[in-house]
């Protein structure tokens, strides 16, 4: 027994497969033993019976036994299994505990059957250890010893196993939803195959408010947003092996033929079930989400090209329209690897410092004197200045786009400083924002940091927001966030005035000091009848309204004088200057600002607040 023993120890110390183990117990005992018949069955944790190790038993009578339950009358396994102890049966064909297996076993020649609980530290059954004999009759002495044995070694064996598979499973588990990690979503990707185009595919499933509501309500809500949206996912697509891979993000694999079907369908499947509002530990959240999708291909030589294909999908899903589904086309890779490029471009400008602010005044019409100005992004490329337009696509990522915006925050706070220092009549500076800012809900602090640390008050700051940010006010947060922003004394500007949806419904349902008539409007001012009247009216709703207005794109003085002739005050545009760099801009302030030494006497005009 002793050199058995030592075998099984040495295959369970270095770690070979439970079954193969098993199996060598198996064949070391028949030979101690060899008028039994040996098997061992594993039994989980809902008391279910599996073939584990059974080398001289018919594979088809052990597959047959596979999921039995145990209970007080199911052979001698299952009982013994169920009653913890011992179940000695020495006549299978008269023992009523057979009674409903017996013409599995009885056809194969054997008579008795002899099965012992194995048993885990805790008392619980995890198996069992069985003897078949072809004669009716019980156990020798000699039998009962082995049996002894290999009961410990059982328990050895399993338990090394079952602690084996629970580092498995926690390593590719995600502790917060349950389901598969990254790890796993690896391990399950690579084993796909590329051989069959449509075979597969994969979506990538990203939250689109999970930072909103981590920063709004905490993270205990983030937490529950994520376990419910885990849920929904994985009951909306019957049975496909789902993943959590980021901390908004999941990846589903999709190999059915009714998931592969229509999947435009089955995105919205997903999409729909997680449209339902969520109680939150009292607090009401609405998971959204994002999908992209790619289909395995012809050409598609391994699965990290699908993948990389579903994150193209993904990020261009997102920036077309987030709550949406995009599949992969080819063409799209090329385009994202573009803006990638251009992410890159400027993420190294803004390590480098060569992202600097110009500006472009804002003057009385009457007058032209400089009442404000607008910052505008540029970037430098050896002695080249570039516009914010031939990096836009980078700023459709949401951590370049907020790097951006906190960096002209700060140059701006710095280059107000010093004007004021020098004694400028310095009144407002305008900072564009994108709906990334607001909702990010860290704009409100970098503001007053960057102010502060300069020693500049926030009146003189107004942020300019376009109108997809004011359609953007999911569940009235841009409303209160810009609220919040006024509060601390800075001022909002309603940007490209007229170009979006429901202009006039903005004025009334979020907080604005001052609108700018887009350039589109300027520009056909003569020869335009409908321009003209909507840029009469909308001169006519500022005056009653008290907002001030700006017109921008002024490019000839005819447009001026049209425009100062309907009552508009300020314009922007080419026509007085085009943006300059601080140093430039500084002497336009020294001359031209309004109150300035110098500068154009103030006549009829409404003074600027």
């Amino acid at each position: 027994m002793l050199h058995l023993q030592n075998i099984i120890l040495e295959m369970i110390a270095t770690g070979e497969r439970l079954d193969t183990t098993m199996t060598r117990l198996c064949l070391e005992v028949e030979k101690e033993a060899p008028d039994a018949i040996c098997s061992v069955l594993l039994v989980d944790g809902e008391g279910r019976m599996h073939p584990l190790a059974a080398p001289s038993l018919p594979p088809a009578y052990s597959a047959m036994l596979d999921g039995i339950a145990a209970g007080p009358d199911v052979g001698s396994c299952g009982t013994a299994a169920y009653l913890r102890q011992p179940v000695v049966v020495t006549d299978i064909a008269s023992d009523p505990r057979w009674a409903r297996y017996r013409h599995l076993v009885l056809p194969l020649g054997y008579r008795a059957c002899w099965s012992s609980p194995i048993l885990d530290a805790r008392g619980r059954t995890i198996g069992t250890f069985a003897f078949y004999y072809r004669e009716p009759r019980g156990p020798t002495p000699m039998e009962q010893a082995i049996v002894r044995h290999c009961l410990h070694l059982g328990t050895i064996a399993i338990e090394r196993h079952q602690r084996v598979e629970d580092r498995e499973r926690r390593a590719s588990t995600d502790a917060l939803t349950g389901l598969g990690n990254r790890a796993a979503f690896n391990t399950a990707l690579a084993a796909l195959d590329c051989a069959t185009p449509g075979a597969w595919a994969l979506f990538l499933v990203d939250l689109d408010n999970l930072k909103v509501v981590n920063d709004t309500l905490g993270h205990s809500a983030g937490d529950c947003l994520l376990t419910c949206a885990a849920h929904r996912i994985a009951g909306a697509t019957g049975g496909e092996r789902v993943f959590r891979v980021g901390g908004d993000e999941f990846a589903v694999l999709l190999r059915t033929p009714a998931m592969l079907r229509d999947l435009e369908q089955s995105a919205q499947h997903i999409l729909s079930a997680l449209a339902h509002p969520a109680d939150c530990g009292g607090q009401i959240v609405v998971p959204r989400a994002t999908i992209g999708a790619a289909v395995v291909a012809h050409g598609d030589r391994s699965t990290e090209r699908v993948r990389q294909n579903a994150d193209f999908a993904l990020y261009h899903a997102k920036e077309t329209g987030r709550g949406g589904f995009v599949r992969y086309w080819p063409g799209l890779g090329t385009r994202m690897t573009s803006r990638l490029d251009a992410i890159r471009d400027v993420d190294a400008a803004l390590r480098e410092d060569r992202i600097e602010a110009f500006y472009q005044p804002i003057v009385r019409l009457d007058t032209r004197e400089v009442v404000g100005l607008e910052a505008l992004c540029r970037m430098r490329i050896g002695n080249n200045i570039v516009s914010a337009s031939a990096f836009h696509e980078a700023t459709i990522d949401i951590h370049i786009a907020a790097a951006l915006t906190e960096r002209m925050i700060a140059l701006v706070a710095a280059d107000v400083r010093d004007w004021l220092a020098i004694g400028i009549p310095f009144q407002h500076v305008g900072i564009n924002v994108s709906s990334a800012d607001i909702h990010g809900g860290a704009l409100n602090t970098i503001l007053a940091t960057a102010f502060e640390r300069e020693g500049v008050p926030l009146c003189h700051v107004i942020l300019e927001v376009t109108e997809s940010v004011y359609m953007d006010n999911d569940g009235g947060i841009v409303a209160r966030e810009l609220a919040r922003l006024r509060g601390r004394g800075l001022r909002i500007a309603l940007d490209d005035f007229g170009t979006g949806y429901a202009s006039l419904t903005h004025l009334l349902s979020v907080p604005v000091d001052v609108i700018k008539i887009d350039r589109s409007f300027v520009e056909r001012l003569d020869t335009h009848a409908p321009s003209i009247a909507i840029v009469e009216a909308l001169i006519g709703i500022a005056r009653k309204l008290d907002i001030r207005l700006v017109a921008e794109g002024i490019e000839t003085e005819a447009q001026a004088r049209a425009l100062h002739a309907m009552g508009a005050v300020l314009g922007q545009g080419y026509l007085f200057a085009r943006p300059a760099s601080r140093d430039a801009t500084t002497a336009l302030l020294q001359s031209r600002a309004q109150g300035a030494v110098g500068s154009a006497p103030s006549r009829s005009a409404r003074p600027s607040k």
